[in-house]
């Protein structure tokens, strides 16, 4: 069993109480009392002997991260302090382990055949990455007195994670191996997967006592902890930076919703192909990780492509003339991977704007198309909509870059032309599709159409692709112009239901995803 422990700085007893009684109610099976400026043993006697959860009892000194001042002598004679069987855990720290003792220890055995005295756990904690002497130290913990074995460190990049798991694996004594920061998030989210002694989440937002600490809400619910186990699959979300990102709740609730044995995590890779490269490499060689599903997004949507490039086969032609992989489907057999890149964007555009219309995607050869942008999403919009024959008006702030975009497209089947971004109020477009970051939170108050917006009608189609917030500007102005309007909602659900297909050959709880995504944005 992994048990779930949330960490408590102790202030006070009722604070702690009030705390204890919280993590209790949120699904915690244990907690760390970090008592590093509260030494009043007293009141400590009565905090422990009332906790309605078994303790961890932690005095960390500054010299390991914490904010004890006391010298050994006087923490260890805190750390030592008895009421009935609490607390059921020390935490000491490997530096220091050789010159503690228990006072007047009891050795007998309880009730249950196991020894009365507390369990020790002996840490190495490094805050300024990951340590030299890695496997020096953990042979260190191994060898000491210590019941349990505890190694932390911050992690470089999200490849620190395989020795995370390695540690676990290897270890003759319960481990407990954690990355800091948020490249290490996943290290605490798979622990369970790799048989941990235990992993850490906080009480709640700014609650956290390390870099990287998932609230316990959100590990019990968003990331399934309670479903994680040996054979759970593996997916998540490639980019830099990835804190943000939805994807993680929109794919964990409908892996709930179909009971699919799987959770989807948020992975920091640095922006270089090498970066890509090496993430790729190093996480598909763990065949218990079970990886078997990426999404991909900003800013190495092109490195997946060009990772993929080796064989050609493993690229579906429409993600190759996009020229981005936004989506990587891993099958496994035994050791052995293979890889398909896909790109789900553009059927997500393509169909948001088919489905709000109540067309076929071959009927959007009779209309003419504004894509407003040439990056990234800009550029898959005109592929598609180009592929389907209809007239495609890039608007760029750079013109260059939106001739070069309509250069490539025009003529595959629909005409492309490029206009620059001051001739918008001119167009006469049916369809508008908005590509860019502009309104995206937290700058709601921009548009591209402030100033002189085109003229719109109750036939006009409007579609930003921003999805946060819900209702840009850019929405409203249409809105209150009569037009049609499609929320970036709309593309980022369908999106990502075809990625959950993809990955699991299961039909994706559509009004799950889209409630799940609405309920984020709105709260």
């Amino acid at each position: 069993m992994t048990y779930l422990c949330v960490p408590i700085f102790v202030i006070s007893v009722a604070q702690a109480k009030a705390d204890i009684a919280r993590a209790a109610e949120a699904g915690a099976d244990l907690v760390e009392l970090r008592i590093d400026q509260f030494t009043d043993e007293l009141q400590l006697r009565q905090l422990l002997g009332e906790a309605v959860l078994p303790c961890i009892l932690t005095c960390r000194p500054e010299w390991e991260g914490g904010h004890s001042t006391l010298d050994n002598a006087d923490r260890f004679k805190i750390l030592g302090i008895r009421v009935g069987d609490q607390p059921r855990y020390i935490d000491v720290e490997l530096a220091a382990v050789d010159d503690f003792k228990f006072e007047d220890e009891d050795e007998s055995e309880d009730k249950d055949g196991e020894e009365s005295r507390h369990k020790i756990i002996v840490s190495s904690h490094d805050f300024s990455g990951r340590p030299d002497r890695l496997y020096s130290i953990a042979t260190e913990l191994e060898d000491s007195l210590g019941d349990i074995s505890k190694i932390v460190w911050t992690a470089r990049t999200v490849r620190d994670n395989i020795e995370v798991f390695d540690l676990i694996r290897s270890g003759q004594k319960p481990t407990i191996a954690l990355c800091m920061g948020e490249a290490g998030i996943i290290s605490r989210i798979l622990a369970k997967k790799f048989g941990a002694f235990l992993t850490f989440a906080s009480l709640g937002h700014g609650k956290q006592t390390a870099p990287g600490q998932v609230p316990i809400d959100d590990l019990k619910r968003m990331y399934r902890w309670d479903a994680i186990n040996r054979q759970t699959k593996l997916f998540g979300v490639v980019g830099s930076p990835v804190a943000h990102s939805m994807s993680p709740a929109i794919h964990n609730a409908a892996f709930d919703e179909t009971d699919f044995n799987g959770v989807y995590v948020p992975l920091l890779v640095n922006e270089s192909y090498e970066s890509f490269k090496a993430f790729m490499e190093s996480f598909l060689a763990v065949e218990e990780l079970d990886l078997a599903g990426l999404s991909i997004t900003i800013p190495h949507k092109e490195n997946a492509l060009r990772y993929l490039t080796s064989d050609s086969a493993n690229v579906e032609p429409m993600a190759a003339k996009i020229g981005a992989v936004n989506t990587i489907v891993i099958g496994r057999a035994g050791p052995y991977a293979t890889l398909r890149g896909i790109n789900t964007d553009y059927a997500a555009i393509l169909d948001s704007v088919t489905a709000a219309m109540g067309i076929k995607r071959e009927q959007l050869a009779d209309y003419r198309v504004a894509v407003i942008g040439a990056g990234g999403t800009g550029r898959t919009a005109v592929a598609a909509l180009a592929y389907y024959g209809a007239t495609v008006v890039v608007y760029n702030r750079t013109r260059d870059r939106a001739e070069a975009l309509a250069n490539e497209f025009n003529g595959k089947s629909g005409k492309v032309v490029a206009a620059p971004m001051e001739k918008l109020c001119d167009s006469c477009c049916q369809i508008y599709i908005q590509t860019t970051s502009v309104g995206m939170h937290p700058k709601v108050d921009a548009s591209v159409f402030d100033g002189k917006p085109p003229k719109l009608t109750s036939d006009t189609v409007v579609f930003d692709t921003v999805y946060n917030p819900l209702q840009t500007k850019l929405l409203q102005q249409a809105q209150a112009a009569g037009a049609k309007t499609i929320s970036g909602l709309e593309m980022f659900v369908r999106q990502a239901a075809a990625q959950f297909r993809a990955w699991t050959n299961i039909e994706p709880p559509l009004a799950t995803m889209r409630k799940v995504v609405e309920a984020r944005l709105k709260s």
